[in-house]
Parts: C-alpha cells; sequence; structure tokens
C-alpha cells in the first residue's frame, strides 16, 4: 500500500481526500462521532451519479469502512458500483472538490460526476 492511498475493504481514499474529509467537518462543526456517506443514486446525464454527504450513523444494511479514522458509510447497492473505486480530493485548476475513479465506470460524462456501468 503507498503512502499516499489508504485501502480499506472495496474503497480506497487517498490521504488527501481523508485530510479534506477531516477538514470539512472541523469548519463545518461536525461532530467526530460522524462519517461520511458515500452513495450512488439514479441520475446524471450517464445514468448514475456520486453522492458524498455527513451522516450521524450507520444504516441497516451498510458497510462501515474506517479509513485512518475517518468513517465512510456505504449502502450495499452503492457498494456494487463503488467496489474498486478510489475516492480522492483534488485543487487543480480545473477545480476543487472529491473525484472518483472507478474501474467499473464503462461510460462517464464531462463533468466526472455521473457514470455507467
Amino acid at each position: 500500500m503507498s503512502n499516499s492511498t489508504l485501502e480499506q475493504a472495496e474503497i480506497k481514499v487517498t490521504t488527501k481526500a481523508v485530510n479534506q474529509i477531516r477538514q470539512v467537518m472541523q469548519e463545518n462543526n461536525i461532530p467526530e462521532n460522524y462519517g461520511l456517506r458515500v452513495g450512488v443514486k439514479a441520475g446524471g446525464c450517464s445514468g448514475l451519479s456520486y453522492s458524498l454527504g455527513f451522516d450521524s450513523g450507520a444504516h441497516e444494511g451498510d458497510k462501515v469502512i474506517d479509513v485512518d479514522g475517518v468513517k465512510l458509510f456505504v449502502d450495499g447497492k452503492s457498494l456494487f458500483y463503488l467496489s474498486g473505486a478510489e475516492l480522492d480530493y483534488t485543487d487543480g485548476l480545473n477545480g476543487k472538490g472529491f473525484v472518483f475513479s472507478n474501474p467499473k465506470a464503462t461510460k462517464t460524462c464531462g463533468c466526472g460526476n455521473s457514470f455507467s456501468a
């Protein structure tokens, strides 16, 4: 495992993404016991889109993934599409934000926020 990518279960999360999740939580006074809900929902120009949001805890059927002290909550349906994916954070010239690199995506849109599998 490289120093720049933290791998846990089926989803990889870069160190940069973990640090940004912590920063967002701190800046928005989100309690430390909360976690990031990572999901996939219908929508977007390619059929499916990624969703991110903070949640107070896991729901029934969720996979709870701990990445260097940051909790991720992923429902079973989303985990099917996200297995093998990597969550990163970019702050380059094309904008700032979380980005997914997903080997299951067979087609993506230009903005990178939606995909089909």
